[in-house]
């Protein structure tokens, strides 16, 4: 499975490493998708405000924001809802 080239999935790592992740690729792309689940919600609403308020000179912006909830399986067999955050940062 390819992952789709304007998209960076949040994870555990720091949260300046995402945000290099995504000033990298908006370089070359004029939208930038960030997509977090569960806890890391909080990291990718952190990456899409440290790009937007602190590279304000560059005028970067929140384009789009969806939140949705998918079902998944837990590691103990159960079906839950885990919530889900996409972020769209475009630049000018």
């Amino acid at each position: 499975m390819t992952r789709p080239p304007n998209i960076v999935f949040i994870g555990k790592k720091p949260i300046l490493t995402y945000v290099n992740a995504t000033l990298t690729l908006l370089s070359n792309e004029p939208v930038v998708t960030i997509k977090a689940r569960g806890r890391s919600i909080t990291t990718a609403v952190d990456v899409s405000q440290m790009i937007v308020k602190r590279m304000n000179a560059v005028g970067y912006k929140i384009s789009g924001v969806r939140i949705f909830s998918e079902r998944m399986e837990s590691k103990d067999g159960k079906e839950r809802n885990v919530s889900t955050i996409e972020v769209d940062v475009s630049k000018p």
